[in-house]
Formats: structure tokens, C-alpha cells, sequence
């Protein structure tokens, strides 16, 4: 179940499904703009945000999105990933954050591992199973059962909002086995549910365990900035994650 709760006076979003630091940004709690009215408050927020997760400003990372399906183990003495819409997280000395405009942000935990992720599903993202890719990696190179990952699937252009063409619906409905109540034709136009999309992915991966946030980005953008609603802002939310357990606990 998900909850708004705040970090030093700003609204951030959390699940209770996933038992380690983590949570997703709101407007108010921004740490990710290109636009100069915004430069001082996301800085303001990510120094404010290090010390709430008690991480060196340099050790809160990033990768540079690119809507592709790559995803990378974090390291405190890498800071660039180029070409990178997945990081893998599994040390307590640094916090990892993807940003998000209407995309689909999917932060998962795996606490007998102690390892985490988080990853960027857009419609190319989700096409190329993104979600599903990352917890393969999890399984492959940590040694991650899909029993023990929970998913928590956050803020993104909804079910309600989100239209598509012929071509990315045929592109997203080979994801999965099953499409059913994945998608509905309106007044002649296709609308597909990307953050169940992603959920249908995971659960075909054998993840039970997933949390789906009922907010979309277009419909609550007093809350959440939207692409598609603000004529391609770059402004953005966040999802961040941070493990809290040491790996000798």
C-alpha cells in the first residue's frame, strides 16, 4: 500500500511493501530539472534528501536515460552510466535515483539478498521488458529468488490517459503471454495500462509481491509533473533507493 509521508517538510511517496529506504518524489520534493527557475530548490532538496539517507551529495546516483532496456550495477567510485535505464543496488554507502515525466518507475527489493533496483519503463522501456530484464539480472548475478523480490510500481501516466498507435500497442502486447485487460479501444483509439503492463511482465517473472501506485501523473499533476500534460517538461519525479541492512545482518 502506498502513503505520502514527508522528508525534512516535503511530500514524498512510499510503499510498505519495500523494507529498506526508498520512495518517490512529488513536486514539492524535486531533485531532477533542466529548467533554471527549478535549479536552486532541486539542489536545495538533494542535499536535503543526502542527509535524510546519510550519503555524501556525490554518492546520491544517477544514470543517463535513454529509454533503452541496459541496466548496471551502482558503485560509489563509478558516477557515470551512460545509456543506462536500470541500476542495481546492493552496498549502503550510496543511494541510487531514475527519473520519471509519465514513464513507469519500478523500484525492487529482494531483502534475503539485501540488493535493490530501480528501472525506467516508458513504452520503449516496458517493450523491451525492462522490469522483467532487471529482475533476471537479479536472479542471474545475486542470486535472487523471484519469491523473495517485491516490485513496487510507482506514479506514471495511467490507464485513463495513456493512448497509444497501432504500432507501440502491437510492440507492448508481445511482452506478455497474457494481454488480457491490458488495453481498451475509446471512441477509436487504442489505451494501453503501462504500469500493469510492467505488473503482468513481473508476475510472469514469478514476482507475487507487487505494489502499484493508483496515481497517474496526468490525472494527479498537482502531485507529479506529466510529459505529455505539460508540453514535454523537464521537469521531473523520482524514484530513489537506498539499502539500509548490511549484508552481514
Amino acid at each position: 500500500m502506498f502513503y505520502f509521508t514527508k522528508i525534512n517538510e516535503k511530500t514524498v511517496l512510499k510503499s510498505d511493501m519495500i523494507k529498506t529506504e526508498h520512495f518517490f518524489t512529488t513536486r514539492e520534493s524535486i531533485i531532477k530539472t533542466k529548467e533554471p527557475d527549478y535549479t536552486q530548490t532541486v539542489e536545495k532538496n538533494k542535499y536535503s534528501i543526502c542527509d535524510y539517507l546519510n550519503i555524501k551529495y556525490e554518492n546520491l546516483i544517477s544514470p543517463s536515460q535513454t529509454h533503452t532496456s541496459n541496466i548496471q550495477l551502482a558503485k560509489s567510485e563509478q558516477k557515470i552510466y551512460p545509456e543506462t535505464d536500470g541500476l542495481i543496488t546492493n552496498t549502503t554507502d550510496i543511494a541510487i535515483f531514475l527519473n520519471f515525466a509519465d514513464c513507469t518507475p519500478v523500484i525492487f527489493y529482494d531483502e534475503t539478498e539485501n540488493i535493490g533496483a530501480i528501472a525506467h519503463a516508458g513504452w520503449r522501456g516496458t517493450a523491451a521488458n525492462i522490469a522483467g530484464k532487471t529482475v533476471q539480472k537479479m536472479i542471474s548475478d545475486f542470486s535472487s529468488k523471484p519469491e523473495n523480490i517485491t516490485a513496487a510500481i510507482g506514479p506514471a501516466i495511467g490507464f485513463c490517459c495513456y493512448n497509444v498507435g497501432e504500432e507501440v500497442y502491437e510492440k507492448l502486447k508481445a511482452t506478455v503471454n497474457d494481454f488480457n485487460g491490458l488495453s481498451e479501444i475509446r471512441n477509436g483509439e487504442i489505451f494501453v495500462d503501462l504500469k500493469r503492463i510492467n505488473a503482468r511482465q513481473l508476475e510472469e517473472c514469478g514476482i507475487k509481491n507487487i505494489d502499484i501506485a493508483p496515481y497517474c501523473t496526468c490525472c494527479n499533476n498537482d502531485l507529479f509533473f506529466s510529459y505529455r500534460k505539460e508540453n514535454a517538461t523537464t521537469n521531473r519525479h523520482s524514484a530513489v533507493l537506498k539499502i539500509t541492512k548490511r549484508g552481514s545482518e
